[in-house]
């Protein structure tokens, strides 16, 4: 199980790797899926949106945005399409581990974010 204390050591042991070490990046993060035009990506946008980076859930997975309309990044495999938007992904290791498809409010995306970090693996230290 990792805590967010281990996480966090593991990234400070590997700032000081040395510098032929290639960077790959955080070893999870969170893609949110979006467009223009959705609601309930204004409502994310207004409600989470501006606390997510100072969060545990941020340490752990940082956001990464993109849009419904463009191709999918070479780095990132998802399960299966993205349809709805706002679609929350957590990758890890450039591969989806579980999503979370709509905006169900604050303290429903709290736990269901929670629940696909334990599917990954990982614990957060609230």
């Amino acid at each position: 199980m990792i805590t967010l204390r281990t996480a966090l050591g593991a990234m400070m042991l590997l700032a000081g790797a040395p510098a032929a070490a290639q960077d790959t990046g955080p070893a999870m993060e969170l893609v949110m899926v979006e467009q223009a035009g959705c609601q309930w990506c204004v409502r994310w946008n207004a409600e989470i949106g501006p606390i997510y980076p100072k969060t545990p859930e941020a340490a752990l997975a940082p956001l990464r945005r993109i849009d419904l309309r463009d191709p999918v990044p070479d780095d990132l495999t998802l399960a299966r399409p993205v349809v709805f938007t706002p679609t929350f992904v957590l990758i890890a290791a450039g591969t989806e581990v579980n999503r979370i498809e709509g905006y169900p409010g604050p303290d429903f995306f709290w736990g269901l974010l929670d629940s696909m970090f334990a599917d990954a693996g990982s614990e957060v230290i609230n």
